[in-house]
């Protein structure tokens, strides 16, 4: 006669507990997909934000680049025009007079 302790067993695979008709291991796996769903959703906003953040850096500095260009021609042709002169005198102590400021070339 065979005894039960002599045999090989096979080892019994793990199907989880029985939750209301369905495993344990199924309701996790849905947990699990449900909060891996929100943490890509969470990262793809943080993402989006970022774009936009430099987005907007980069027309800032692109304006500012502007406004340079523009000034520093104006500053070109204002020394292409000759020397700007300005007259001052001393009305004493002090204190001076500017004169020719207020012409227009």
């Amino acid at each position: 006669m065979d005894s039960i302790a002599g045999r090989p067993q096979s080892p019994r695979p793990f199907k989880g507990l029985v939750f209301g008709g369905r495993s344990l291991s199924w309701a996790m796996g849905l947990l699990f997909s449900i909060v891996a769903s929100i943490v890509a959703v969470v990262l793809a906003v943080a993402l989006a934000a970022s774009v936009v953040v430099v987005a907007v850096m980069g027309g800032a500095l692109l304006a500012l680049a502007t406004f340079a260009s523009r000034a520093r021609r104006t500053t070109v042709k204002a020394r292409t025009d000759g020397p700007q002169i300005i007259e001052a005198r001393n009305v004493g102590g002090h204190s001076w007079v500017a004169y020719g400021w207020d012409r227009q070339p």
